[in-house]
């Protein structure tokens, strides 16, 4: 089964954009479990634009599915990776002013950095993924790092779907069969909705978990939180 992980992180910079705790993100995150989310995601930055620290810490004790952080490896993030211990940590290479995760790791070139990263959060017990496109020698480096996961960046499938669905598809299949080789899991993330989840998820049947956030999100506003993730779950059966 691939497990559907929602991202709140749109739901604290709505709270952010008037201060004071108006929509709550515990409760939303909490909401989101109760109604079928299989895990929450969260992605804090360093100017905590969106998700704060405090959110992390205070989300971690009333979790009842899995619990994901993503973020740039900083000595502050690892520290507060370390002090959550949630499931799972998503390792991904943006610069502090990034908008969004817009590219996956060059793996190669940052080979000790992630060992010495991905062995460090496995020693107190987090599983953990690594952010990366579809270039296969990134998927081999990565499975010599000793990652569990991988997570695969799925913008450029996302953005070709609707011109050609088979081509847009078919790097990601091969890299996935080249993680499903190594004994690597298999994550996705990045613009998957309503439209081009069900495609993607048919076509890779072994995925661990999708992480969906800002089309999850945009779409319960139209629907509502409940029938929202009630169809997303729909596109993974």
């Amino acid at each position: 089964m691939t497990k559907l992980s929602v991202n709140i992180n749109k739901i604290a910079t709505l709270r952010n954009a008037r201060g004071g705790n108006i929509p709550d993100v515990c409760q939303v995150a909490l909401d989101c479990e109760h109604f079928g989310a299989e895990g929450i995601t969260v992605h804090p930055r360093p100017d905590e634009r969106h998700i704060r620290y405090a959110d992390v810490f205070q989300l971690r004790p009333i979790l009842r599915t899995e619990f994901n952080i993503e973020g740039y490896p900083s000595p502050a993030f690892i520290q507060l990776v370390k002090s959550v211990k949630p499931h799972q940590v998503t390792l991904v290479p943006d610069p502090p002013d990034a908008i969004t995760s817009n590219a996956g790791w060059n793996v190669e070139k940052n080979m000790e950095f992630l060992k010495e990263t991905v062995s460090d959060f496995q020693s107190v017990g987090i599983r953990v993924s690594i952010f990366v496109d579809t270039n296969l020698k990134n998927i081999e480096f990565a499975s010599k790092t000793g990652t569990d996961r991988v997570e695969l960046y799925t913008e450029p499938y996302a953005s070709t779907f609707a011109v050609n669905r088979e081509a847009a598809i078919a790097p990601f299949v091969e890299a996935a069969v080249l993680a499903h080789k190594l004994g690597v899991g298999l994550n996705a993330g990045h613009d998957l909705n309503l439209n081009n989840l069900a495609y993607f998820h048919f076509s890779i049947p072994w995925l661990d978990e999708v992480s969906i956030g800002h089309a999850l999100i945009a779409d319960a506003l139209y629907l509502g939180l409940e029938e929202t993730i009630k169809r997303y779950k729909a596109q993974l059966q």
